[in-house]
């Protein structure tokens, strides 16, 4: 008898203290403002090993080309877009994939070619997965700035969604790390 397949929908992501994941311009220079000696990576490597699969929405997909580094994940991408029709042509020989739909729908997609293990990423994807209670657990590291203003990570729910702190790290002796699960009440 085969055991089903245990799915799970993780986030890793910065915030400012106040919340948002960009500046008000869609910047995220200020991630780099701490110095960082030891070139600690926050977890970001062990993370990444546990998962399968990205989900990430356009604009992530956007600011992750707009680097000018090499594509930089060795797992498959899906890319939810309602507007993008095509890989670009430098990209061809990587594991993207344009998807759109509903979470559910996208989900299913996802499901039924293996990748159970997803690393939500982007605002507006994470908010989307929440609104459809769709998020198991969230690493979200907090950098001590206030920007006051910019793309916020949360938005409005239908209902309070609980999670559990079950770890939190201090890196570079200023940036606070914390990771919920979700509480299943």
């Amino acid at each position: 008898m085969t055991s089903k397949p245990v799915y799970q929908n993780s986030v890793y992501i910065a915030t400012s203290l106040d919340g948002y994941i960009a500046d008000r311009n869609d910047g995220i220079q200020w991630l780099d403002e701490i110095p960082n000696p030891t070139q600690d990576d926050m977890g970001y490597f062990q993370f990444m090993e546990g998962v399968d699969a990205i989900v990430m929405g356009r604009n992530t997909f956007d600011k992750v080309l707009s680097f000018d580094v090499p594509w930089p994940y060795k797992i498959p991408v899906f890319v939810l877009s309602k507007t993008l029709k095509a890989v670009p042509p430098k990209l061809q020989n990587h594991q993207i994939q344009l998807i759109s739909g509903t979470v559910k729908e996208v989900l299913n997609q996802i499901h039924h070619q293996g990748y159970t293990q997803l690393y939500i990423d982007g605002g507006n994807v994470i908010q989307q997965f929440l609104k459809e209670d769709c998020i198991d657990e969230m690493i979200i590291t907090t950098i001590p700035v206030l920007l006051g203003g910019g793309a916020p990570l949360f938005g409005e729910l239908t209902q309070a969604q609980w999670f559990q702190c079950i770890e939190s790290n201090i890196h570079c002796e200023t940036i606070v790390q914390n990771r919920f699960i979700r509480n299943q009440r």
